[in-house]
């Protein structure tokens, strides 16, 4: 049967090794085949059935031909074994397995063997002892009898056959004439139904035209010229057995132009055998009986080389059962190899003849197809997770809201970006950690909410990001897992509402400052003008408690003046003037800020350290100047209020530089500090640490800087400025366009930097 594969895919690679195997096995086989037709034919022509006479010198050429023979299968055995050791050394896959096959075949083969060649050499004198002594001629006489008739009969038998067979055939002409093929057909069965061992159409040459197919197991030898000649005028001529059992007979057909019937019929050898050995001369038996040692020799070395040919054949046939049996394992290994490798578009050829082992390969390749299905469903789902993971991500880093994803167990599994700028962590250093332990704040509300059961909990918490304090609206959302446990999740969601806290803030402060304006300011002027009055009619006619009454007025006009200034503050606060904005050069108010105070306070040093070249922006040149004089007040008064030592003077440094696209000004005091506690808060409206401050100035500088898209920040002082006592106010301002462009390495340049101290000089 043809062999049968079943590849996975087109792409399935073809191996070339395994077609140089099937093409180095055809030199066996013929080999093999060879020998053993040799061993056969030099076995014929000793025992004298063939027309060829067993001299001395056809028995030296059958010893050299079959000598020839076992050479070369002495060759391809030698280099089966070759290639059987390397590919042991080699470790090739299913090598020990093979090794034990055809060690086993061997032995099998050569044991049994071996034992016909001992009993042969034993029996042989025997056996022609015999020959010479069972021999008298009234055995020859009537076996020869016997044979003539036996021939004769079976010659008039088949020469009626023919007669018959040749008047079917010349009746079904037009079927030759039309179709060959079932005209042979026809032919076959009918030479089957006369039990005939061969027949034949022939031309007058003697050349086969067609045969029948009769399934005899010897070729139909060629038919005797003499034999055709003498058929041609009609008559069927027989033709005698000589060395062979077969008696033949050739006829002329009638109807089919130019052509022979030639059949043949086996006759029984015994018969055909005993009439050779009768009617041999006696010259040839005494020819016999003379060389006897010689035809002895003979057999002896044609029986060492019939068992050699057969010891080699069946060695020789073990290797390639041992290889067909080998070589479906070793595929087999070979794909499983493969297939470790994550290669599944490999298939194992199926052969009809490879029995159990190929189920097994058809099995095997069966999974392969199942594994690969599946492996391809396993793709696409991950490919639509994959997707929804990419469109998760993507809605996540479109969310302005902070997005924490957090397991059963506190560990962080998602960090949207706007959770990382808003609080200030990297999420490839945040997988995997602890909610609590990364964002204690944080990690309380998460604790509180899981514990809490319910699926929304939410509370606002304010702690330190950034260096600044924010105050933040988190949220914890459970959701349930798909997991057989039921594990649950976690989805916090954290917004910063700092700005719109002080917003609120502001705008509710604004709001009681209008209104303290209006009710406040109103009856302060009657309140002043009446005690200047009373002060003025009265003051030349009391003469008694004089003091008192002048101290009373006094104190009456100054409170009230200074109360009108609160009232003017805080309608500054609520009703500050649009901005005017125009491109300016922020180190021009800058510096008419900082002079106002320096000239007011002598006993504090003032530094200032401008990066040279413009700092030019969109902005309103009054509001700016008022921002940083108050900024430059506050530090001042800080400084006053510090507790200091003997001999230690105040120290104000500003500072201002371009930072990427913005303009930074710092401003730096050695005074008190800032609090380390709701620092934020002293930017709302009425938040100070001073006795006597309105807690208006930061609440003011931090609008006019929001008002011109910049931001506020409160930071202690650097660790390199007096020890990192006192506070830092920045600002940062955005930077006109020309300005983003500036290179940012000039920002820190040193060499010509503008740096300017004045003060005390302490």
């Amino acid at each position: 049967m043809a062999s049968q594969a079943k590849p996975l895919n087109d792409k399935t690679p073809v191996h070339p090794r395994q077609e140089g195997r099937r093409l180095l096995a055809l030199p066996g086989v013929l080999a093999i085949a060879a020998a053993l037709v040799s061993a056969a034919v030099s076995f014929a022509i000793l025992i004298g059935v063939t027309p060829i006479t067993p001299d001395s010198t056809t028995t030296l050429a059958l010893i050299a031909i079959n000598a020839v023979l076992v050479l070369i299968l002495v060759g391809l055995i030698a280099f089966e074994i070759q290639r059987i050791v390397m590919a042991r050394k080699r470790g090739k896959a299913a090598s020990r397995l093979h090794v034990r096959i055809v060690t086993m075949f061997a032995l099998v083969a050569a044991l049994p063997a071996l034992l016909v060649a001992v009993v042969a050499s034993i029996t042989l004198d025997i056996g022609l002892d015999r020959w010479f002594q069972i021999r008298t001629t009234t055995i020859v006489n009537s076996s020869l009898s016997i044979a003539e008739a036996y021939v004769q009969e079976n010659a008039r038998n088949l020469q009626s056959t023919t007669l018959s067979m040749a008047n079917d055939l010349d009746n079904n002409r037009p079927l030759y004439g039309l179709d060959r093929s079932g005209f042979l057909d026809f032919m076959g069965r009918q030479a089957q139904l006369r039990a005939l061992a061969h027949a034949a159409l022939i031309s007058a040459d003697g050349s086969f035209v067609m045969s029948a197919k009769t399934g005899a197991d010897f070729a139909m030898p060629e038919p005797p010229a003499v034999a055709v000649q003498t058929a041609a005028d009609g008559k069927p001529v027989l033709i005698e057995p000589k060395t062979r059992n077969i008696v033949g007979a050739i006829i002329k057909l009638r109807e089919i132009e130019g052509l022979y019937l030639y059949t043949i019929r086996l006759v029984d050898p015994e018969v055909i055998k005993a009439r050779q050995i009768v009617t041999a001369n006696t010259e040839e038996y005494r020819d016999l009986g003379a060389n006897r040692r010689t035809t002895q020799i003979a057999f002896a070395l044609l029986y060492l080389g019939l068992t050699l040919i057969v010891v080699l054949s069946a060695i020789w046939t073990g290797i390639a059962v041992a290889d067909r049996i080998v070589r479906p394992i070793r595929q087999l290994i070979g794909a499983a190899d493969e297939v470790a490798t994550g290669n599944l578009d490999v298939s194992v050829p199926v052969r009809q003849s490879d029995g159990d082992v190929g189920a097994l390969s058809d099995t095997f390749n069966n999974m392969l197809l199942e594994l690969k299905s599946q492996r391809n469903e396993i793709l696409t789902a991950k490919d639509v997770i994959d997707e929804r993971r990419r469109f998760s991500e993507a809605v996540l880093s479109g969310v302005t809201a902070g997005v924490i994803g957090v397991d059963p167990y506190g560990s962080i599994t998602i960090v949207n970006p706007s959770a990382e700028a808003m609080l200030a962590i990297s999420a490839s250093e945040s997988l995997g950690q602890n909610l609590s332990i990364l964002l204690p704040h944080v990690g309380r509300v998460f604790e509180i909410g899981r514990k809490s059961g319910r699926a929304v909990y939410r509370e606002q918490v304010t702690f330190y990001r950034a260096g600044a304090e924010r105050t933040f609206n988190v949220q914890v959302t459970v959701e349930e897992g798909e997991s057989e446990v039921g594990d649950k999740s976690y989805v916090v969601t954290i917004d910063d509402i700092t700005d719109l806290v002080t917003a609120q803030r502001t705008s509710a402060w604004a709001d009681v400052a209008r209104r303290i304006a209006h009710e406040i300011k109103n009856p302060l002027t009657p309140i002043q003008l009446s005690a200047e009055r009373i002060r003025r009619r009265y003051g030349k006619v009391i003469t008694e408690d004089r003091e008192v009454f002048d101290q009373c007025t006094e104190t009456i006009i100054r409170q009230v003046g200074d109360i009108g200034r609160m009232v003017d503050e805080f309608s500054a606060f609520a009703r500050m003037p649009k901005p005017e904005m125009k491109v300016i050069d922020i180190r021009e108010p800058l510096r008419e800020a900082s002079f106002l105070v320096e000239v007011s306070r002598a006993d504090i040093a003032f530094e200032r350290e401008i990066t040279p070249g413009p700092l030019k922006g969109t902005f309103d040149s009054r509001l700016m100047a008022q921002a940083f004089g108050n900024v430059i007040k506050n530090a001042a008064e800080a400084i006053e209020a510090a507790e200091r030592q003997t001999g230690e003077a105040g120290f104000i440094k500003i500072r201002a530089r371009r930072d990427g696209n913005s303009i930074r000004i710092d401003v730096i005091d050695n005074g008190k500090g800032l609090p380390r506690e709701n620092r934020q808060r002293l930017l709302e409206p009425y938040m100070t640490t001073r006795e006597k401050g309105t807690g208006l100035g930061l609440a003011i500088v931090k609008k006019i800087v929001e008002d011109h898209g910049g931001r506020l920040e409160l930071h202690d002082a650097p660790a390199d400025f007096h020890g990192g006592r006192g506070a830092m106010i920045s600002m940062i301002l955005p930077a006109a366009a020309e300005e983003a462009a500036a290179p940012k390495g000039a920002d820190d340049a040193v060499q010509g930097r503008e740096t300017e101290k004045v003060g005390n000089g302490v």
